[in-house]
């Protein structure tokens, strides 16, 4: 635990100046972002006696081992550039409202020719109109069926709408009446465009006009004694009615507005909000937070708002956005939001009437979101800790290691072989530290001393980030591991250290991480393997395993560990073992790229007739030149075409398939075959 007077600034070195600063430990790795006013003022707060100081905050000035500040010109610019620190280096002092899910909206592609309704997640795109977010897709869905009947807009995806487009013949909503079908030229790309925009329109809550229009053309269509043509607009207008009714008016004057509800307790936060387009509730979705600083409502409603609009921009910030209390400072954050906008935006609470109304039900909403959360992790945390003392108490250690990483290797009969490295913290999965390593070391099957190698090589980089940072005076870094560089603050890929090193493997393989710590000079990481056919968990220097019971939630955690390291390195060795099925005599060629070689290999229809090619034939392809076309016949003289793939279970020669590379069926071409059955060919993959 440091002591905050080691790194407190000299009295007169900070600013008196609106500014962000940053806490540092002491791997260099940011723990706190903050804004403030006046920097002088606000960091002479950290730097007092620690009683006075609230727990949390305590707690990060001790674990902090520096202090740094940049001075902007205003508070907005403090405001923007505290959430991208923020997002950039994921502080763990710093509130983060944990957005497990990626809402779905209803999205419009008005930049296609042919505009296209759509479910879609993620970060928004350039001239997509978005709706939304939904709760659950199936919404989405349900309300796109009941407006397809009047908005026949199209739904399908680019590889459908090309191949109707070929076959002349439109997809079953093309028949049914549910699109309108551009890709057969039934209607024109402005009049589907258009068709499109009262879509959007209709979506956008500019509903009264549209169902006057219909009920007005009902009545005509009456008139005319046109009954059929009646009938189908009276139920299109049912339709458009039924559709309305998912989203009841709750605000008049057709209102844009964002409401933001908080529910807190001492440790956790939970926000809701509820997102009002013309009048109707649109879209909900909902956020919960660790209460890991010393914070506010005001200030939980500040960062809210940075999360819900830090990356949105135009009409997507709302011009009226309502909360329960309002940040302070508020004239920075609503500066802000006016900019994100493009014009004024009203930053307040509401005080009576139906927004007071519709907010006391936003909070209702956050409540429960709250009450839920607990009741699900309260099981999920005590099971975690559990597990962890379990596992400690097993194996001897001083506390529960609460970061642990798991390694794994992975290789077909020996060829590409690979290892992974995943780390849980807490528990949970860490996704973002995960790491993957070819076995450079040598060739063939050898799991032991590939263990070796890779433990070597993740503690040797660890060893040469402590000498960097001058936590480490020990010998010099072995050439060829180069210290990582990241002056800046960012996670760096080996720097921190876990309490427990587990290895997917038993006795032999335990040995081999523990030789790779022991010659590293590492004395303070525990080691274990956890061995598949019983589930035995094996110590270094130990003949006997330990034997945990099958209830136990410490082996759970391990098998759980253990299994996510087994699916990440199966993962990559599949993917590097496709690339190599897949590679091509056209690879070797130099100055050839994807674009010509995808030429080549259209125009000839495989590398074998490539090779028989002739110069002047090979410069008949647009984009090759006769320099080129010489490169390639040589590079293709050289190579020796692959002997034929034998299928070992009937004893099949197969064909080269059109892409050029062997060993594939001529009725399905490109998907790589092995030797022996499917079950054989899982038992060879390790």
């Amino acid at each position: 635990m440091a002591d905050p007077s080691s790194y407190r600034p000299r009295p007169g070195e900070i600013p008196d100046s609106p500014g962000v600063y940053r806490f540092r430990d002491e791997h260099r790795r940011v723990i706190y972002v903050g804004k403030a006013k006046s920097l002088r003022q606000r960091l002479a707060n950290y730097f007092q006696d620690l009683a006075n100081l609230h727990p949390r905050t305590r707690s990060m000035v001790t674990t902090a081992a520096s202090v740094e500040w940049t001075v902007v010109s205003t508070e907005v610019e403090a405001l923007q550039l505290e959430y991208s620190w923020i997002k950039e280096y994921d502080p763990r002092f710093n509130v983060k409202y944990r957005d497990d899910k990626s809402y779905p909206y209803l999205a419009v592609t008005m930049n296609e020719e042919f505009p296209r309704v759509q479910v879609m997640r993620g970060h928004k795109k350039k001239g997509v109109r978005y709706f939304g977010p939904y709760g659950h897709a199936w919404a989405i869905r349900d309300t796109v069926d009941l407006l397809l009947r009047v908005f026949p807009v199209r739904t399908c995806s680019a590889g459908v709408f090309k191949n109707a487009a070929r076959t002349g013949r439109p997809c079953l909503l093309g028949y049914i009446g549910k699109c309108s079908a551009p890709c057969v030229e039934r209607i024109s790309p402005e009049d589907h465009r258009e068709l499109a925009e009262e879509f959007c329109d209709f979506m956008a809550g500019r509903t009264g006009t549209y169902l006057r229009r219909l009920e007005k053309q009902m009545a005509e269509a009456a008139e005319d004694m046109e009954y059929e043509r009646a009938a189908r607009l009276r139920d299109d207008i049912g339709a458009l009615k039924k559709a309305m009714e998912k989203s009841a008016v709750v605000l008049a004057d057709a209102t844009d507005a964002d409401l933001i509800a908080v529910a807190e307790d001492e440790l956790e936060a939970a926000v809701q909000i509820f997102h009002v387009r013309g009048g109707r509730v649109r879209g909900q979705r909902g956020w919960v937070t660790d209460k890991v600083e010393d914070i506010t409502t005001g200030a939980l409603v500040e960062h809210a708002l940075q999360q819900l609009y830090g990356e949105e921009k135009g009409d997507a910030v709302p011009k009226e956005v309502l909360v329960p209390a309002l940040p302070d400072p508020v004239e920075p954050v609503q500066q802000w939001l006016t900019g994100r906008r493009g014009s004024g935006v009203s930053l307040r609470i509401p005080q009576r009437g139906d927004k007071k109304a519709l907010m006391e039900t936003v909070q209702r909403n956050a409540q429960q979101a709250l009450v839920l959360h607990k009741t699900k992790r309260a099981s999920d945390l005590t099971m975690r800790s559990r597990a962890l003392e379990e596992i400690a108490d097993a194996l001897g250690l001083d506390s529960a290691p609460l970061r642990i990483e798991c390694y794994d290797i992975s290789h077909l009969q020996g060829d590409d072989v690979v290892a992974s490295m995943v780390v849980f913290e807490d528990g949970l999965a860490r996704k973002s530290e995960y790491r993957r390593f070819q076995i450079k070391g040598f060739q063939g099957q050898d799991d032991v001393r590939s263990m070796h190698e890779v433990i070597s090589r993740r503690f040797r980089r660890y060893l040469a980030e402590k000498e960097r940072t001058g936590e480490w005076d020990g010998e010099d870094v072995p050439e060829g591991e180069q210290p990582l560089k990241d002056e800046d603050g960012r996670p760096r890929r080996f720097a921190y250290p876990p309490q427990l090193v587990v290895v997917d493997g038993g006795q032999p393989q335990v040995a081999a991480a523990q030789r790779a710590l022991d010659e590293l000079g590492i004395d303070d990481i525990a080691v274990c393997g956890l061995a598949k056919r019983l589930e035995e968990v094996w110590l270094p220097r130990e003949d006997d395993p330990v034997v945990l019971p099958r209830t136990s939630e410490g082996l759970y955690l391990l098998q759980r560990v253990r299994d996510e390291a087994h699916r990440f390195a199966i993962t990559y060795q599949r993917s590097k073992r496709a690339k190599r099925f897949r590679a091509s005599p056209l690879d070797d060629v130099p100055g050839l790229g994807e674009t010509r070689k995808q030429a080549l290999i259209k125009h000839f229809g495989s590398v074998k007739k490539l090779r028989s090619a002739t110069v002047d034939q090979i410069c008949e392809v647009p984009g090759i030149g006769r320099k080129t076309a010489e490169t390639v016949a040589v590079a293709l003289a050289r190579a020796t075409p692959a002997a034929p793939a034998v299928n070992t279970a009937t004893g099949e020669i197969m064909e080269e398939a059109e892409d050029g590379v062997p060993g594939t069926t001529a009725d399905t071409p490109g998907e790589p075959v092995s030797a022996g059955t499917p079950d054989e060919r899982r038992g060879q993959e390790r």
